[in-house]
């Protein structure tokens, strides 16, 4: 399973890059806003420190537009993906993107049919939110897991981005899923790290070692 960073904070890309654990970022308008820079700053220089894809979103809501405002965007740097929401007018910017060689990140979607779509269109990845859907009393690991179940079924060659992770134990099942990707918080990435027993283990070990009065 690849790791994307979902975050437009580059000290936050950086360290976790500097970790190993980073295959690609992902932001959106709302990150990018709270960065408080200029986005093609901000999404150039993230591309210079992750060599993977780095998802930049759309703001217009008409697939000219979208066409348009992707094409600008993918010229910023190679490694970008632009990021076109699950709409009709999203899925025919898709399309038209795709068909250009630029590769798309379908957002915002809450259903398999919804991916199975995006997937028809040309999506080089397919963004199911589950933590927004367990906030509405659906069950988005399942979710996840019917569309994981229906690109295997068909070879579709789009990737299963599992977003809207807000714990371990979400990223777990997406994992058992095999979902392809999942974006994560530096947060969630912090904690899939920590275990007390660890913590015990290696506070046990030292001691150890510091009675035996040796040095390595």
């Amino acid at each position: 399973m690849k790791f994307f960073v979902d975050s437009a904070v580059v000290s936050e890309i950086r360290e976790i890059a500097e970790l190993g654990l980073a295959d690609g970022v992902t932001t959106n308008p709302s990150l990018l806003a709270k960065s408080g820079r200029p986005y093609a700053e901000v999404l150039r220089e993230i591309c210079e420190i992750i060599d993977g894809p780095v998802s930049a979103e759309v703001v217009a809501t008409e697939a000219p537009l979208m066409l348009e405002e992707g094409q600008k965007l993918a010229a910023l740097h190679r490694n970008i993906v632009v990021k076109c929401p699950m709409t009709i007018e999203g899925l025919k910017a898709t399309k038209a993107l795709s068909s250009r060689g630029i590769r798309v990140n379908v957002t915002l979607i809450f259903s398999p049919l919804q991916a199975l779509a995006a997937a028809k269109c040309g999506a080089a990845f397919l963004s199911p939110f589950v933590g927004r859907l367990d906030d509405i009393g659906h069950d988005g690991l399942l979710v996840i897991d019917q569309i994981v179940r229906i690109m295997e079924n068909y070879d579709f060659p789009a990737e299963v981005l599992v977003a809207s992770i807000r714990s371990p134990l979400h990223l777990l099942h997406a994992a058992e899923a095999g979902a392809h990707v999942a974006t994560l918080p530096p947060n969630v990435i912090k904690q899939i790290l920590q275990h007390p027993l660890t913590d015990a283990g290696l506070e046990k070990f030292l001691a150890d070692w510091h009675q035996t009065k040796q040095k390595i």
